[in-house]
Order: C-alpha cells, then structure tokens, then sequence
C-alpha cells in the first residue's frame, strides 16, 4: 500500500522543515500580534501604520472570538484583506469587546488617528502637567484657618508690669511713676516697630527698659527670696523660628533677658540656670552688677511683712505682684515674646517659677500668637498655659480673646494671674483675673494706652 499524505485542514498552512501541518491558530495571534503592532504605531506617532480592514475581514476576526479551536476541514477560510497603507505586512489591531452583530461599516484611512491604548474601561494614559512648588507665606496660613492676616506694615505691641493686687492701696505718686515708667518702655518699643525693626529687638529692648525701672519686680526691682538675696529669671522666643533662650536663678546679671537671648543665638541649648548661666554670662562679657545691686528699701519692706505674714499663717497666698513681659508683631509679621522676673516674694532659695520656662510663661509662634505671662508661677506651670493659648488658636480656631479668657477663666483658678498677647492679625489682648494688670498697648493704627488695674 503506498503511504498516504495527509493535507492539512482548511484554514492551516504547510510548514515544510516540521514534518505535517503547522496550524497557526488566529485566535491566539490575532491579539498579540496586533498589541505589538499597536503600540509600535502609538510609539512611532505615525497613524498610517495603523491598519484598516474590510468588513469581511472584521467579520472573521469576530467568529474568531470563540474559544480556541481548530476550524473544521470543511469550512473555508475567509482570506483577510490587504491593509491599504501598510507598509509591511500587517497583524489585526486588539480587539475591543465584540460589536454588535450586523455588518460593520469599512473604515476610512482619511479619519484614523493616533491611538490611545486604554489600560481599563475608561482609563487613559494622559500627560502630567508640572505644577510649581507652592511657597508657605505667613498670610496663606491665615487664610487656611480662617484668620485674617496683618495688613502690610502693620505693627503691634503689648506690655506688662506684672498682675497686680490691691490696687486701691497703691500710694498715687507710686502709682503715677509705674504709669511714666510703662509708657516710656512702650514708646521704646513702638519706635523700633515703626521704623521697620523686628519684635525680637523690641521685645527684648522693652523688657530690659523694665529690668532696669526699681519699680517693677525684674532686674533692678527683684524681690527677696527666703535667704535674703535675689534670683533673676528670665525667657525670649522668635515666632518666626521657634528658637528660645532661657536662664533662670541668676544673681549677677543686670539684664536677665539680654543672656536669655544669648541663650538662645550662641548655644545649642534653652536653658542654663544658676552656676552655669554665671558662666555663661562671663563668656559673653554681659553687663554684671553685685547681688546687692538688686536692693530697694521698697522689696526690703515687702519682704519683712510677707515674712511676719507667713510665720503667723504658713498657708498664706502666694505674692503675685510681679513679673514684667513684652509681646510684639512687627511689619515682616514675625512674632515675639519675652518675660523677666525676681520670683515670688520671701521664695524657696532656689526655686523657679514659669518666666523662664517655654510654654509656661512665654511662648510664640508666628502660625498664632506671641504670649507673656505673670501670676503665680507654679500654676503656669502646671497648665501649660503660654502653650495652650497657641493650641486653642491653631487647633480649636479659637479667637484670640476668647482662648486668652477660657484659660484664665477654665483652666486657671482665680486670683491665679494675667497675661498679654498679640494675634498673627495684629490683635491685641490684656486680660487677668486678679485685682488688677498694669500694662501698655500700641499699634500701627495709633493706638497707645498705659493702664494699671482693671
């Protein structure tokens, strides 16, 4: 019998080096090939290369979305149309999810453009635009809280002498000196602001006019402490930057604040108390006086009642008259703070009070606000308050007057203190819960008080 030669089925072609037939599949090319000849055209930007097909051509392209099998012997293949404008012999493109059925109507070259290769449904590679990098300003982040921003070249100020009791029993001609005394640092300060200086610089150059005045308890005016001799405090804050300095029981140091602020530019540190802030103090060749130089008949006097006082009744009340403290917006809108004080009347040798500390008894932060407090040290403290003035404001989006009064009216007890605050706005705030504040206001817009007591 002579060997029969089997042909191949219809639709497959013969390879010649594979003995039998080598049926190519066109459900399983017609995909691949046409992804590659795709993504070429789309690469290249050329829409010529794009194929176009006859609707007979579409056709069986379309029956050939059936599983994969090969077609019966009996069934003729339909050949595929040359496309028009290849330039080389040319798969199928990738099919999209099978028409509806019906002739489909013979593309016309004139219309084909460039493809988009769609990754899903409806997603399409598209060109991201770059967009610049957005710059932080100081009256962006007030409008992203709701909170008016400082006109340009506005400027405000707000000091203090201290909380104050009885304020009836102040002999008049004291009174009327501390009224000279906090008007002439406040013009100190107002001069700097208005000739375009930083709050740093007036803050610290109105807290050290104060250091300098017997009348107030700071530098010159310090109280006496249990030993009889006098410990100075003191702390700075930039608004802008965060940074701060801080010495506490000093005994040498004419202007505590000044060292604070040294503190604060020429070490890595916050604080330096005592021994160490001494010296400090000598490597920066800062002013020093005798401890003695802190004595005035009128603390001396203070101090032997409050002795008496204490010795009768040991639970008697802290004295808060005291403290002195400055807080500033200038026309750059940076903020500052600053605070100084001798302590409490008759103290713990040793003891520290809020003024030096950072959150305590100063604080500031150009995002909200600039705080100096004064009152009874161990409680500012506690609360945190300088801070939790600032957070009420950035978190809470409090007023600054209303964040200012809750502390001192929720948080705080009564008789507890005061403090003075001015707004990345320019708002200005001056509120205690004691008999009495002696204090001063300035702005930009002509503003310039001086007050003692309510």
């Amino acid at each position: 019998m002579l060997p029969t030669t089997r042909r191949p089925p219809a639709g497959a072609t013969e390879c010649p080096a594979i003995p039998g037939p080598c049926v190519v599949r066109l459900t399983l090319a017609v995909p691949v090939a046409l992804a590659l000849t795709a993504i070429m055209a789309y690469a290249t930007g050329n829409p010529r290369s794009w194929p176009v097909y006859s609707s007979a051509a579409l056709a069986e392209m379309r029956s050939t979305q059936a599983p994969n099998t090969v077609p019966a012997a009996t069934t003729p293949a339909t050949p595929v149309d040359k496309p028009a404008a290849a330039s080389s012999p040319a798969l199928p493109p990738v099919s999209q999810p099978a028409p509806p059925p019906g002739p489909l109507p013979k593309a016309n070259p004139a219309s084909v453009s460039a493809p988009v290769i769609q990754l899903e449904a409806s997603a399409t590679i598209e060109p991201t635009a770059k967009t610049a990098p957005q710059t932080t300003t100081q009256e962006t982040r007030n409008q992203s809280a709701g909170k008016p921003a400082a006109k340009p070249g506005a400027w405000a100020l707000a000091l203090h002498g201290g909380a104050l009791d009885e304020v009836d029993k102040i002999p008049a001609e004291r009174r009327q000196a501390m009224e000279a005394s906090l008007g002439a640092a406040l013009r100190q300060g107002r001069d700097i602001l208005a000739a375009g200086g930083s709050a740093l610089d007036a803050v610290e150059r109105v807290v050290k006019a104060l250091e300098d005045d017997p009348l107030f308890n700071a530098g010159k005016g310090a109280v006496y402490n249990a030993a009889g001799g006098h410990e100075l405090d003191a702390s700075i804050m930039d608004g802008r930057t965060k940074a701060c300095g801080a010495v506490a029981g000093v005994a040498t140091v004419k202007n505590p604040v000044a060292l604070a602020r040294l503190v604060m530019t020429r070490t890595r540190h916050v604080l330096l108390m005592g021994a160490g802030a001494e010296q400090f103090a000598d490597e920066m060749r800062v002013e020093r006086v005798d401890n003695r130089y802190f004595d005035t008949d009128y603390q001396f006097e203070r101090w032997q009642r409050r002795k008496a006082e204490e010795a009768q009744a040991k639970a008697a009340a802290p004295d808060k008259k005291g403290t002195v403290g400055c807080v500033a917006l200038d026309q750059a809108g940076n903020l500052a703070a600053a605070t100084s004080t001798g302590g409490l009347t008759n103290k713990r040798f040793g003891r520290v009070g809020d003024s030096p500390i950072i959150g305590a008894g100063t604080y500031a932060d150009n995002a909200t606000c600039a705080v100096s407090c004064t009152g009874t040290g161990e409680e500012f403290i506690r609360h945190g308050v300088a801070h939790d003035v600032h957070a009420r404001v950035l978190y809470k989006q409090q007023p600054l007057a209303d964040a200012v009064s809750d502390v001192l009216r929720k948080t705080l007890r009564p008789d507890d203190g005061a403090l003075i605050a001015v707004g990345s706005d320019g708002q200005l705030v001056a509120d205690f819960n004691t008999d009495g504040l002696s204090r001063g206001l300035a702005n930009a817009a002509g503003r310039f008080e001086v007050k003692l007591g309510k």
